[in-house]
This record gives C-alpha cells, sequence and structure tokens, in this order.
C-alpha cells in the first residue's frame, strides 16, 4: 500500500506535544510546527498583506511557544489560542510600526477556472474588500479576519484579543457597517451595479 506514512503525534493533544518538546522531544515541536504554522502564517499575511513579514511574525510566534514551553500551565489556554493572540499582537504591532500592509496585488486565490471576465471581477472584488481590510482600525480587521476569513468562533476571538465575546461581537458589528459603506461606493464598479 502506498501514500503517507502514519504519524504517531497526529493525534496527541497540543499540550501534550508542548510538554514533550520541553522535555527535550524534537519531533514533537515538528508536529506541532505543522499543525499550527500554516494557520499563523495565513493569519499573519492577511492581516500584513505582505507575505515576508508574515513569515516573520509566524516564526517569531513559534519561537516564542518555544521558549514557553517548560513554563506552560495546562488548562489556561489552548496552544492554538495563545498562538494566535502572540501572532495577532505581532501583526498590530508590525502595522503600528508603519510598515506597509497593503501591496497592488490581490491576494492568492483558489483557482477553479473561472472565465477570464469573471476571474478580473471576482480579483476587483478582492481587491476591494482587502483594501478596504486595510482601512479599518486595527481591532475591527483582527476581529474581521479571525471571524470571516479564518473562520473562528467568537468566543475563542475574545480570548485571542483579550475581549468579551460581547466586545468582540460589537467589533465585528462596527466592522460590517464599515466594509459596507466602504464597498457601497464601488458598488458598480465591482459588478454589483442595479442589484
Amino acid at each position: 500500500m502506498t501514500g503517507a506514512a502514519f504519524d504517531p503525534l497526529s493525534e496527541v493533544a497540543d499540550e501534550d506535544l508542548l510538554a514533550r518538546y520541553a522535555a527535550g522531544d524534537q519531533s514533537a515541536a515538528r508536529a506541532l510546527t505543522l499543525r499550527h504554522a500554516p494557520r499563523v502564517l495565513s493569519l499573519a499575511q492577511r492581516m500584513l498583506n505582505d507575505r515576508a513579514e508574515a513569515e516573520d511574525v509566524t516564526q517569531e510566534a513559534m519561537l516564542r511557544l518555544w521558549k514557553i514551553a517548560p513554563d506552560w500551565e495546562s488548562g489556561r489556554a489552548k496552544v492554538s489560542t495563545w498562538l494566535y493572540r502572540i501572532a495577532s499582537n505581532l501583526c498590530i504591532d508590525r502595522i503600528r510600526a508603519h510598515k506597509p500592509i497593503y501591496d497592488a496585488e490581490p491576494p492568492d486565490m483558489a483557482d477553479e477556472s473561472p472565465g477570464t471576465v469573471e476571474r478580473l471581477v471576482l480579483d476587483d472584488r478582492a481587491r476591494a474588500l482587502h483594501t478596504a481590510l486595510a482601512t479599518l482600525p486595527d481591532r475591527q480587521r483582527l476581529a474581521m479576519t479571525l471571524k470571516f476569513i479564518e473562520e473562528r468562533p467568537n468566543p475563542e476571538i475574545a480570548s485571542i484579543m483579550d475581549l468579551s465575546v460581547d466586545a468582540v461581537e460589537s467589533l465585528i458589528a462596527r466592522g460590517k457597517r464599515a466594509l459596507a459603506a466602504i464597498l457601497l461606493s464601488q458598488r458598480d464598479a465591482l459588478g454589483h451595479a442595479g442589484g
């Protein structure tokens, strides 16, 4: 039988992997990295719109996880939630330091082979959405990204952002209104005329 070999660490809980790493098991670190780094990178790239910056944030977040591994307190927070919080804070720090937050290229999109016109319209819409997202205040942008792009539930977003669930819901509601107002002015140009 051919295929990928079974990874015995794929079923091990994050906290257990972190404890194994703290005890010197490098394979546990690899398993945690494979499990979480892609999602952290995705969040950072959506927040920063810069692949190199996002990779730096991901690396820094993972390094911080390795540093705190020996002192990790089981039950306080999920490893994934902690990583998202660290990555989010690192992104906001970079944004506040006036790093570029948007470039002229639209984000990578899955290719399901739409026609040329449809692809251009989709690219324009994606570019408009990401440009509009970049104009939101940092906390609204983070809440909107975690909710609608990373598809995280509100309680997890609240934990990541160190806010109450009500505060997260308020940020999302304000973010949706702000995005609607920004995008409404571009309705015709984005192919939504008359509907």
